[in-house]
């Protein structure tokens, strides 16, 4: 018999029972859900709603149950519906009419909102971690390539020189953003919001302070209209996860491009790669190729979360019950990108002959001789007019610029002295780049000792 059936007359159709259950899903919130119910059973008894025996008598049989699902020893079912009313069946099997009380002043709608809350800011915590373990190998790796000269990238077309330690700081920056973005996030996780009841709150005199402290949330919710059909919280965590996922999508392209014959910038673990069933030489990037993939999937999570809410009344529907398979699969996708791809990076092998032999091509210090000219007192725009005419000059005789011969670079510009084959250098090019941000080995140091700093802190700062 359902623990709602009281004013039904028929039991539930086969098709109805199956297509409502929701306990192959959220089953995986027990441990969230038996430690609300604790909570819940102690503020009953502390007011004095439930006796002191009772509620006692509910914890301890909580644990119990707790510890032997643990076991495998309890086995949900479809009948009980959901992971509430499963736990409820099971307490009240086991203390009777004292684990009917259980449910006072509560409804499924709180209830379910409670656990949400609960176990995505249990896994909020593995997440977050996962990316500081990522920053840190990012600044182990920069901090080895201080000196490691690259091409620059626009428009998939060599641009500048700069330093592998520059490119992968700015990886950094954008997973720093990502930490942030999840810190903020956790902010609206934390609001407490056992005691809305179904939507109205409850006549009985609750504490939900006393919730609030147990559970550990920061605050309790305003409304309970909001509070029990509020899904803000999921979106904006799927939306952290989906910009989380573009970032390690963009870094996943770049490592299959540069694990291509083309680029050979890189050399990829054994380990982090595999083979093709026909073709014995293939050595493929599937790895970074799934997390590129997975990237649509949490995209997916997003737009199902935002389209499941975008006209629902107050306050809640069942509509709602579809919104933990897309938050379970956002959360279980970045969890298995991050932890797969941080050891990808650390098992690389990166060619810094070839990045220094490819920084040597394609004009990257085109900008330099102009910078040089400018110098010189000539405008920017004719410095640039005379350097694309060298430019061409090299396509035309196959040279490269620091080639051309001093008298041949008189004919470009009377300006052009002996020293230009300093400027036109790629290590210098690359080394008087040094004003905050830029890619001179002198501030990506600087940058990777506040990188440190910070990153100790954000390690520091939840223990």
């Amino acid at each position: 018999m359902k623990l709602w059936s009281g004013r039904f007359t028929k039991q539930t159709d086969k098709l109805t029972e199956d297509f409502n259950a929701s306990i192959a899903f959220d089953s995986r919130m027990y441990v969230q859900d038996i430690r609300g119910s604790m909570a819940h059973a102690a503020m009953l008894a502390k007011q004095g709603i439930i006796s002191r025996e009772e509620g006692e008598n509910i914890m301890a049989a909580l644990q119990e149950i707790q510890s032997e699902i643990e076991n495998g020893q309890l086995e949900f079912t479809v009948e009980a519906e959901d992971i509430h009313m499963n736990i409820e069946t099971f307490l009240t099997a086991r203390i009777g009419d004292t684990g009917k009380k259980l449910h006072t002043a509560r409804s499924r709608n709180d209830q379910v909102a409670l656990d949400i809350r609960l176990y995505l800011n249990d896994e909020i915590i593995k997440i977050r971690q996962l990316l500081l373990e990522l920053e840190e190998t990012l600044l182990k790796i920069a901090g080895e390539h201080l000196h490691t000269v690259m091409p620059g990238y626009t428009h998939m077309q060599k641009a500048q020189p700069i330093t592998l330690a520059h490119h992968l700081l700015a990886y950094f920056e954008m997973f720093r953003r990502d930490v942030e973005r999840l810190d903020d996030c956790r902010k609206r996780v934390a609001a407490m919001p056992l005691g809305s009841g179904a939507l109205a709150a409850t006549g009985f005199n609750l504490d939900r302070e006393y919730v609030r402290e147990q559970l550990g949330f920061d605050y309790i919710t305003r409304n309970s209209l909001d509070g029990v059909s509020d899904r803000d919280f999921a979106i904006e965590f799927c939306s952290f996860a989906s910009i989380l996922m573009m970032h390690l999508s963009r870094f996943s392209e770049e490592i299959i491009l540069w694990a291509t014959d083309e680029f050979a910038f890189v050399q990829l673990d054994d380990g982090f790669s595999t083979g093709s069933s026909i073709m014995p030489q293939k050595k493929n990037p599937d790895i970074a190729e799934l997390v590129r993939g997975k990237t649509g999937r949490v995209y997916g999570d997003l737009i199902t979360l935002l389209t499941l809410m975008k006209a629902l009344p107050l306050a809640y529907n069942k509509d709602m019950q579809e919104d933990k398979e897309a938050l379970f699969d956002a959360l279980d996708t970045v969890k298995k990108c991050l932890m797969v791809f941080t050891p990808l990076l650390q098992t690389t092998r990166f060619q810094k002959e070839k990045m220094a032999q490819e920084a040597r091509g394609g004009f990257t210090n085109a900008t330099d001789l102009a910078d040089y000219l400018v110098e010189k007192g000539m405008p920017f725009r004719d410095a640039h007019a005379v350097v694309g005419q060298a430019v061409l000059y090299c396509l035309e005789n196959q040279q490269v610029l620091e080639e051309i011969d001093l008298e041949t670079f008189k004919q470009f510009s009377s300006k052009i002295d002996a020293d230009v084959y300093q400027n036109l250098d790629i290590a210098n090019c690359v080394a008087k780049r040094q004003i905050p941000g830029g890619p001179a080995p002198q501030t990506v140091s600087r940058a990777l000792a506040e990188a440190a700093a910070w990153l100790k802190e954000m390690q520091n700062a939840h223990k």
